[in-house]
């Protein structure tokens, strides 16, 4: 077991890659009162063509398939888990992402227990065609509720604007259509392929004596048989810079317009510390300039084209990146129209290096704040470090960064072709 230990911060991480692969890290907090655990394995949404284990070539499995996998997981032959979890004291959920997917639990007591079940029942999946079958009307039913969601529908239907191919485009619950052709047999194949304990991460945070967790751990594990396993062999698809769609609209039953623009980024290039800088600069400038204290914001706001709905974000991973900003408006393509403006226009911006160092001093801030947080620190660090980046690393990363670093990064960020607007605007009255 090793000891990774932060001075500036004053934590200590232990970790050990045990002999069948899985990398566990521990962050005993004995000051609080639970534990939170999540166990992480490096497989989303976008994992859509593979070789299975087994195989020697390529597969393309139906979209919504990892999602899918999350839901049964829980589902056993006699019983489901989120009973056995119960019973012990702890609250348990999980989530599926683009490129990753996560089972996690909190607990005040019985920690080991919990851990155990944790375990337990991620690496012993049981999947029949009738229990697929009844899966598919639950998943169908979500992916409805999704579909009457104006906020989810101007989020996706912004990335559907931006993208050609890449599978990030597609829902990360799929279709009605995709989820209705997969098979028992589909969901062994990713399973046996993606959940390997090479391929996953275990955090624990909390309340625990890390020796004995370690030892739990270990022991678990060595009591379990996993075959060999190559590399994954994932493929995707070639996805060029620009946009796919300059401008698209839906119309649904809202009262007010929603208009977001959609800033494509190439990231296929980028890893680790790189990845890592461009992130951390993307989100500090975003919020310089869009946050409410912000001029941009300030004129958006004067001109009567946002409220309080309006936002940003910034998502960047292996295989894809983007930056998406908009909210509700009265006036939908003059707000697109001057948010693209600002856009380019910050290529001419020049930050101050004062300004730019209170820039750092507030991210440096929001991120220290976060580390209050168990969940945050366990979830961010499995993300990180699937990216090659160590999440206590930020820190003096966000303090290296200069006004030329900043300058450097708008002179590339923004480029027309990589724009894209999506609205979802009020439906028109129908005229008998």
């Amino acid at each position: 077991m090793k000891e990774l230990r932060y001075e500036q911060i004053q934590e200590t991480i232990y970790t050990e890659t045990l002999d069948n692969g899985l990398e566990v890290f521990l962050l005993s907090k004995p000051e609080m009162a639970k534990t939170y655990g999540v166990f992480t394995t490096n497989y989303g949404s976008i994992d859509q063509t593979f070789t299975p284990l087994g195989g020697d070539e390529h597969v393309k499995v139906p979209e919504g398939i990892a999602h899918f996998l999350e839901h049964k997981m829980f589902e056993k032959e006699d019983r489901d888990v989120f009973q056995d979890f119960t019973k012990k004291g702890a609250s348990a959920n999980a989530f599926t992402s683009f490129t990753k997917t996560a089972y996690l639990f909190t607990a005040t007591s019985q920690v080991d227990d919990n851990v155990k079940t944790l375990l337990d029942f991620v690496q012993d999946p049981y999947f029949s065609k009738e229990s697929v079958d009844k899966e598919k009307g639950i998943i169908g039913q979500e992916i409805r509720m999704y579909d009457d969601q104006p906020d989810w529908q101007a989020f996706f239907g912004t990335i559907q604007s931006m993208y050609h191919e890449h599978p990030v485009k597609v829902d990360i619950a799929g279709t009605i259509d995709s989820i209705n052709q997969i098979t028992k047999d589909d969901l062994y194949s990713c399973y046996e392929t993606f959940y390997h304990p090479s391929n996953m991460i275990l955090f624990v945070a909390g309340n625990f004596d890390v020796q004995a967790m370690m030892d739990l751990i270990r022991s678990n594990q060595q009591a379990k048989e996993f075959p060999p396993i190559p590399e994954i062999d994932r493929s995707y698809p070639e996805e060029p810079a620009h946009v796919a769609v300059r401008e698209d609209s839906i119309e649904m039953p809202v009262t007010r317009a929603k208009s977001l623009v959609g800033l494509k980024e190439k990231v296929t290039h980028l890893s680790g510390k790189e990845l890592l800088q461009s992130e951390l600069l993307s989100s500090m400038i975003l919020d310089y300039y869009f946050s409410k204290s912000g001029a941009f914001y300030e004129e958006l706001y004067e001109r009567d084209l946002i409220d309080d709905s309006f936002h940003f974000e910034t998502e960047l991973d292996r295989q894809f990146g983007f930056t998406i900003l908009g909210g509700d408006t009265r006036q939908p393509d003059e707000l697109a129209r001057r948010v693209k403006e600002m856009l380019h226009q910050l290529k001419e911006e020049k930050i101050g290096k004062e300004d730019f160092e209170r820039m750092k001093r507030k991210k440096i801030g929001q991120f220290v704040r976060s580390l209050n947080s168990m969940e945050f620190i366990a979830n961010q660090f499995s993300h990180y470090h699937v990216l090659g980046v160590d999440l206590f690393e930020v820190l003096p990363e966000i303090e290296k960064l200069t006004v030329a670093d900043a300058e450097q990064f708008l002179e590339h960020w923004v480029k027309d072709d990589q724009i894209s607007v999506f609205q979802v605007l009020p439906q028109k009255e129908q005229v008998s």
